[in-house]
Order: C-alpha cells, then structure tokens, then sequence
C-alpha cells in the first residue's frame, strides 16, 4: 500500500472544464505520477517527499488534453437512493423502502429491499451487495479451484478502484464488491482470472491457457469490462 504522508483537494481548469485535482504525498513515491480516478470523478496526482505543486501542475498541463477527454469520458454518478436503481449481476435492481421490512437489506425479484432513514440507505444498500459479493464470489472461486486443482487460503471482497481482482502469493483473492454489479459471464471471467493466478503468478501462455480452462468468457467479458467498467466505480 502507498504510504501517504497528506492529502489535498483543490479544483483546477483543464481543459476549458472544472476539474477536481487530488494531491497526494506519498513516502513511497519516486516520481510524480498522475491518473484519473473515476471513482472520486477526479484527477489524482501523486507527489514524492520532496515533490512541488508547481512540478505536478506541469505534468498536469503536458496531458491536459488526454486528462479533459478521459474526465469528459466519465460516466456520470449512479446514485443509491430510494426509488432508484442500479444494477446486480446486470440487471436492474429498484431500491424500495419497505416500512414492513426487518434486517439487512434484501435483494430479490429484481428489488432491492430495506427500511430506514433515507439518508441511511445507500451505506445499507453497499452492506448488502457486499455480502452478496462475498458470499458469491467465495462459492464460484472455491469451485473453480478445486478443478486445477489449486489451494485457496481466502476471498476477500474490497472497494478497489484499479483492479477488480487480485491474487497474493498465500494464496488470498481479492475482488471488487462493484464486480457484483457486473453480469455473471464478466464475474466468472475475473474469478476464473485471479483462480488461475494460484498456479501461474504471471501472465505467460499458461495462465491464458489455464484460465480459458476455467471460463469461456475472456474475450467478452474484458470487453465488457473495457466498455462499461468504469460505470460501476461511479455508483455510490
């Protein structure tokens, strides 16, 4: 993880556009580094300790260009909130407060429902996509490891906004809880991706070859992905 030593927002045009800038100092940077945050929405640059403004501000300015079209590009914010809706597993979930109702949130025949505060729902509504993530994701990677077979030690679901999916040499996944709001052939493709990482920590022929053992969706689904991807760091 990057050791950040502060963090600033401020706001800057780029581009003819109001941009939202994230200034970040970490310990462990070696360079400024820059890239769009589509979760935030935002521009992120990163300074090292001893990295200026003014030096962040320049490489902002050498990629205005490319930064104004990838903002611009942003799929605008889902927001989670009574008598909305958003997706599960690629369908369409309506939100509905339902005084009658006790307990999490439950998430059936193409609803999504809760009781509440209003202004509660939307943490209650991540709750439960969450533990479906979980759940979901723990069930499908354990399966396709027993195939190679390989040993898993443990799924852990996170909100992650580079990566919907990871693998550690101990053996622990890791996904994006939003991957849960992806249709179930790009969610298969991402298991089958990161299970494959259990024997081949790299990208060689042979993980390819062992992860379209383990679906056959790797083509569509990183279309998917590429196409639609970032409209589900968007919603929240």
């Amino acid at each position: 993880m990057t050791a950040l030593l502060e963090s600033t927002d401020e706001s800057v045009v780029v581009g003819g556009i109001l941009a939202s800038i994230r200034w970040r100092r970490s310990a462990r940077a070696r360079r400024i580094a820059l890239k769009i945050d589509p979760q935030l929405g935002a521009v992120v640059i990163t300074l090292p300790p001893k990295g200026s403004r003014r030096a962040g501000l320049a490489l902002l300015r050498g990629h205005e260009t490319w930064v104004a079209e990838r903002l611009a590009a942003l799929p605008a914010p889902m927001m989670i909130a009574p008598g909305g809706t958003i997706p599960v597993s690629g369908t369409s979930h309506l939100i509905v407060i339902d005084p009658q109702h006790r307990g999490a949130a439950v998430i059936a025949d193409s609803q999504i429902r809760l009781s509440g505060q209003p202004e509660f729902v939307a943490r209650r509504v991540r709750d439960a996509l969450q533990s479906l993530a979980s759940e979901k994701f723990r069930l499908s990677a354990a399966a396709k490891a027993s195939l190679i077979p390989a040993a898993l030690r443990r799924v852990r679901v996170k909100d992650t906004t580079s990566r919907w999916g990871s693998c550690t040499a101990d053996g622990s996944l890791m996904f994006s809880w939003r991957l849960v709001m992806a249709p179930d052939f790009v969610q298969d493709y991402v298991i089958a991706h990161e299970v494959a990482h259990l024997r081949h920590m790299n990208h060689a022929p042979a993980f390819w070859a062992l992860t379209d053992r383990l679906t056959p969706h790797r083509a569509a689904a990183t279309a998917w992905l590429h196409a639609y991807g970032a409209g589900l760091l968007r919603v929240g």
